[in-house]
Parts: C-alpha cells; sequence; structure tokens
C-alpha cells in the first residue's frame, strides 16, 4: 500500500492542479489529510487564528485513477479513518452562526475554541462549567469530490461533483460514488471530522488530522450525475442546492432513477416506495452557496 502524505494543499477542486498521485485501478492508498485550518489550531491560544483566516479546507490531492474517462464512476471505498494525532478541535468563531442568529439567541454569542482529546475512539468535549461530555468517535470526510470538466470550485462549497457534502455517511465500511468529467477522475479530500451532528448547525464539528484508507475502482460507461453512497443498510442520493428543498428534490429524483435503472422498479412502484420506507439526512446547511441532504432507501427491500 502507498501513502500520500500531502506537500502542499489545495483549496479548489478542479482539472489544473498537478496530480499528486496516480493509482492503478483497484489500489488501496493511504492519504494524510490536515484539518480545516490546515492544523495550525494546536491549543485554545490558538483561537486568534481563526478570523484571520482567509483559506479553509486545505485538501490532498489531486489523485489520477488510471483507466478513469469521463462518463464512468469512481467508486471509493473507505476502508479506515484513523485521526493522526490525539485530538481535534471545535468552537465558534465572532460572526460564523448560520443557523442560529445572535437576533434570534437575544444574547452575544461567545468567541469558542475547544481542544478535545480523542483516545480509544472516545472525544472529551470540554464544558466551560467543568468536566467534559464524553462521546464516541464517528469519523468521516467532510470534503472530497472529482474535478469537473470545466473550470473549478472552491474546497469549502459543495457541487455535483461532490466537495465539501459533510455527509456523515461516507466513513468506514461504505462506499462513495462519484461524477468522472475529467480523465482520472482528479480525486481530492480532506476536512474530516470525528463527529459531526447533523447539519452542521453551527461552528465547527470536532476537526482533525486524519489518515484515510480508501480503494479506489472505476465502473466503466456508467454515468451519474450526482454523488451516490452505498452502506450496510441503504443506497444513498445526495441532493446539493439551495434552498434546502430544492437539494432534497435532486436526491429524491436521483433516488427514482436509482430504482428504475438498476433494481428495475417500475416508476408507479417507485415513487410510492420511496414515500413510504426513505429516511432523510440533512447533512449540511453552514455553506451560503449550496447545502447538502442524503435521501436513504433501505436494501432489503431491493431483492
Amino acid at each position: 500500500m502507498r501513502y500520500l502524505k500531502q506537500k502542499e494543499y489545495f483549496y479548489t477542486i478542479g482539472k489544473y492542479n498537478k496530480p499528486t498521485l496516480t493509482v492503478k485501478r483497484g489500489e488501496t492508498i493511504a492519504v494524510d489529510t490536515a484539518d480545516n485550518t490546515g492544523n495550525l489550531v494546536k491549543t485554545e491560544e490558538d483561537r486568534e487564528i481563526l478570523p484571520t483566516l482567509k483559506n479553509w479546507n486545505p485538501l490532498s490531492g489531486p489523485i489520477f485513477v488510471e483507466g478513469a474517462e469521463p462518463g464512468d464512476t469512481l467508486v471509493v471505498l473507505i476502508d479506515d479513518i484513523k485521526p493522526l494525532r490525539g485530538q481535534g478541535w471545535t468552537g465558534q468563531e465572532p460572526g460564523g452562526v448560520s443557523s442560529a442568529g445572535e437576533d434570534m439567541i437575544n444574547e452575544k454569542i461567545p468567541f469558542t475554541l475547544k481542544i478535545c482529546r480523542i483516545e480509544n475512539g472516545i472525544i472529551r468535549i470540554p464544558l466551560t462549567t467543568g468536566g467534559t461530555i464524553n462521546v464516541q468517535s464517528e469519523p468521516f470526510i467532510g470534503t472530497i469530490g472529482t474535478a469537473p470538466e470545466i473550470d473549478s470550485y472552491p474546497s469549502i462549497i459543495c457541487t455535483s461533483h461532490g466537495g465539501n457534502m459533510d455527509a456523515a455517511d461516507i466513513c468506514k465500511g461504505n462506499k462513495l460514488f462519484l461524477p468522472i468529467s475529467v480523465e482520472g477522475a482528479l480525486l481530492y479530500l480532506g476536512d474530516v471530522h470525528a463527529i459531526q451532528g447533523d447539519g452542521e448547525l453551527n461552528g465547527s464539528p470536532v476537526e482533525i488530522a486524519a489518515e484515510c484508507t480508501l480503494t479506489l475502482e472505476v465502473i466503466k460507461n456508467k454515468a451519474i450525475k450526482w454523488p451516490r453512497v452505498e452502506t450496510h443498510e441503504y443506497i444513498i442520493t445526495i441532493g446539493i442546492a439551495r434552498p434546502l428543498e430544492r437539494a432534497c428534490g435532486i436526491a429524491t429524483t436521483e433516488m427514482i432513477y436509482w430504482l428504475q435503472k438498476e433494481y428495475k422498479f417500475a416508476l408507479e412502484d417507485a415513487i410510492p416506495l420511496l414515500t413510504c420506507l426513505s429516511r432523510l439526512r440533512v447533512n449540511q446547511v453552514q455553506n451560503q452557496i449550496n447545502y447538502s441532504l442524503s435521501v436513504m432507501f433501505p436494501k432489503k427491500y431491493l431483492s
């Protein structure tokens, strides 16, 4: 297995950056990623860095996959995600609140940065009043995407090619499917979270540097328009748009197509089954450009 230890991080996802690693189809690699500040936050005293930080979500890659061509689908099997340091950070910088504003809370929201120790899979979130809340780590890749055919997009947003989706199901043991629009796919990733509540409602969840072990495969001559995920229990479509209703519409439509084309459900069956059995998961409502939402269908009914 080869390792990618990124020397220079990128803040855009596009075809104009030179690949940092070339892999064969089916190859397993380990990729080191920085936290969303570029590993600048080490102690609570580093909180003053946040208001001055111009670039967020540094990305490792791009990774060139041999044999990947426009019109194919990239399959990313997430074999493992491990923290590179025994800690992460969470907090809220001034003016960074999106889901609850000071006009609603009716008091000044404090500038907060908390260092969270991580040991044996347990995250210790310190409380201002003393003590900690201890939670099980559930790491996932917050930002991952392929290059579009034209132009590029910032690492802090998400599009039909992926990006900053903040979908917690992009985690160990699951498969992520991404559109391929350029030769080699050009995969980027970073912004790993040790845990995050649905929606990434306010501030930053527990941000970590991580080692991500991935197996990359290509499905030839199969094109998808939007990211998809497969878990042990669900097939998942991800809609990306703003407002959130539009993201839901995209994910729902893509799920209907998936049930029709690959599982041979008639349209008049797929729609009521989706109405009866689907689950929704709001991934991210922090982004000021696009939101991210998942529609989930249970695999046990696919046979």
